[in-house]
């Protein structure tokens, strides 16, 4: 890649596969809506890679190897995230079928008051996220709980979503257990302590802000009274075996987490558990998934097998809880894995044929000072995530292309870590095809267009990331006078 001998493509042709990609986008978002990553999106992806490969070969002579060559290294990156994934799916279905999520939604729907329940949503995927260091475990076990009490209350699902990946964004940012938090620091060259208390700058603010829209919401929109709560958790203890023992599966789980095990090896483990746990507390539900009369051998390693990879249907005997306790298990994430690899054949393409590069140096024409390095490492950072639609990869290109050029301008290696954290970080979920606005869509059930209005902490934080190096420039313009 680094010996190449074909031109750097120029700005203005770089900018038309990015270009196709979003006109194709809009035309299939406006055709399928929630539906558009059933197959529209993937193919809008394809094809834009497809018209960058045409130009890449066709006009700078780029040798399609190089092409192949950077397609092969974006599906090897997300391949740990497709696993995990697909891990995801099987603990939907064995939390599930297991009675962990209706318990832990039967006590949630009698301790949350409704009036509260946003902003109580909100702090304990903070907490969770806080402790365990993963926002995608978080959202993928309590977040889907939450989701259910809030459906229960009568919540917008899109606001019961945006608090859940607020709380849960918030806390990876600052725990010491994040992965994109330790990515983040040290490819700029931050200890990672240091990191953390530099965002806790715009973090805190951003957080103070969601919460206190979160709790203006839950007083002021419509939702159900106690006495539809009631009826709901009845509903729930009359099918499955309720016991707060089944709660020691989720507290391993986050044991696990906080001793930073490999996401893998923990998910795994969670979903295993969850298998044991629904043969001993409901071994009629597990006959009934796997279409026998009585459990037996056979009957309960199909129904297990069946709760991990395929669709279960609980009845409950209330179609809006058949809905809710119903899942899909591995085979409901193919189609988010699909997508995932499409995207990662653009952004392949896109950086084997050097047009990545050259939309780049865009942004670092305009920076001069804090204000202007901020602003353009945090459109930098969406930019990453909307065109390789993976945020990791969108955290390590921002800190290497902005990380000579803060030390050239004599500001602080911190304000660029914090700045990739406030923009590749937490707008990744907010961006329909980057792997995780798919997965948190897939696993909570709400298109990411339903609740990407109602992240206030995502949208919050590069705005506040902003707003803070205004007030670093307009400081240290008070202080040259």
């Amino acid at each position: 890649m680094e010996n190449k001998t074909y031109r750097t493509p120029s700005v203005w042709v770089a900018v038309i596969p990015l270009a196709v990609l979003t006109s194709l986008l809009y035309a299939v978002i406006r055709c399928f809506g929630g539906d558009a990553i059933d197959g529209g999106s993937q193919i809008a992806l394809l094809s834009a890679a497809s018209v960058c490969a045409m130009l890449a070969m066709g006009i700078y002579r780029c040798p399609w190897s190089a092409l192949e060559d950077a397609v092969i290294d974006n599906i090897r990156a997300s391949a740990s995230a497709i696993v995990i994934l697909l891990l995801i799916g099987a603990i939907a279905g064995t939390w599930m079928v297991s009675g962990i999520v209706p318990t832990m939604i039967c006590y949630g729907l009698r301790i949350l008051h409704p009036s509260f329940f946003l902003a109580a949503s909100c702090a304990i995927c903070a907490g969770v996220s806080l402790m365990t260091g993963s926002s995608w475990t978080t959202i993928a076990t309590i977040g889907v709980a939450l989701m259910g009490i809030g459906r229960a209350m009568g919540f917008p699902e899109g606001w019961i979503a945006g608090a859940i990946i607020s709380g849960a964004y918030f806390g990876d940012k600052l725990s010491l257990l994040s992965d994109t938090t330790v990515l983040a620091s040290t490819t700029v060259g931050v200890p990672v302590f240091r990191h953390i208390r530099y965002m806790l700058y715009t973090t805190l603010p951003s957080f103070a802000v969601a919460m206190l829209v979160f709790a203006v919401a839950g007083l002021t929109l419509p939702h159900g009274d106690g006495a539809h709560a009631e009826h709901y958790a009845e509903t729930l203890a009359a099918t499955f075996r309720i016991t707060p023992w089944l709660l020691a599966v989720p507290l391993v789980t986050g044991i696990l987490i906080a001793r930073r095990l490999p996401a893998i090896i923990t998910l795994f483990v969670a979903a295993a558990l969850a298998c044991g746990a629904m043969l001993l507390a409901q071994p009629e539900i597990v006959a009934r998934v796997a279409d026998a009369r009585q459990l037996d051998f056979l009957a309960g390693f199909k129904g297990v097998m069946i709760s991990c990879f395929g669709d279960t249907a609980v009845p409950t005997g209330d179609a809006s809880l058949d809905e809710l306790v119903s899942t899909h298990g591995m085979a409901g994430m193919l189609r988010t894995v699909w997508l995932i690899i499409c995207a990662m054949c653009f952004g392949g393409v896109m950086t084997g044929s050097g047009m990545l590069r050259a939309l780049t140096t865009i942004f670092l024409r305009i920076v001069r000072r804090a204000f202007s390095a901020v602003a353009s490492t945090v459109g930098a950072g969406i930019f990453f995530n909307l065109c390789t639609a993976d945020q990791y990869i969108s955290i390590i290109l921002s800190g290497r292309l902005f990380r000579d050029l803060y030390a050239e301008r004599g500001l602080r290696p911190e304000l660029l870590s914090r700045s990739v954290e406030d923009s590749a970080t937490v707008c990744s979920v907010l961006i329909p095809w980057n792997s995780c606005g798919m997965t948190q869509a897939t696993v909570l059930g709400v298109s990411t267009f339903v609740y990407m209005p109602y992240c206030i902490f995502n949208i919050v934080s590069p705005l506040m990331s902003i707003l803070v190096a205004a007030l670093i420039d307009r400081r240290a313009t008070r202080n040259s006078e």
